[in-house]
């Protein structure tokens, strides 16, 4: 078990690891077994399928840059709960490359020290060059 301050530092790591695109760095933290789901409903199950899942985006990153707004931790439950908010070239159809910033929360179960579960859920409105940008049913 992970006490309250360890998984608060594993999380600073991870966050830099991101921010500094690596994704080695960032995949440390994952167990073998994970399972991963994001807001579009993609889901991963297994360390390596998600690393071949976000590869691609990691080597055509632009930039991308994850930012901590808040973060709840639960040490007898080993869970953890993420606010941040992601600046990126958007891809969003007709945005594409525009400046956009997405807010949302990561729901993270540890397990042997790792994260086992992450569950990730965005707002369906964005910020894309400064205007305000509901997304529409389905994503994009």
């Amino acid at each position: 078990m992970l006490t309250r301050d360890q998984i608060k530092t594993a999380m600073t790591r991870w966050g830099q690891a991101w921010n500094s695109h690596d994704l080695d760095g960032v995949m440390e933290l994952f167990h073998d077994e994970v399972t991963f789901e994001n807001w579009t409903g993609g889901r991963a199950v297994g360390r390596e399928t998600l690393r071949q899942a976000w590869a691609g985006w990691f080597a055509d990153h632009g930039g991308f840059r994850f930012t901590t707004e808040d973060l709840f931790v639960d040490e007898a439950e080993q869970k953890a709960l993420y606010q941040w908010r992601l600046d990126w070239p958007s891809a969003e159809k007709g945005y594409q490359g525009r400046p956009e910033s997405r807010r949302g929360v990561d729901v993270l179960h540890f397990k042997d020290g790792k994260i086992i579960r992450k569950d990730t859920y965005s707002k369906t409105t964005l910020d894309i060059g400064g205007q305000r940008v509901k997304l529409a049913a389905g994503g994009s």
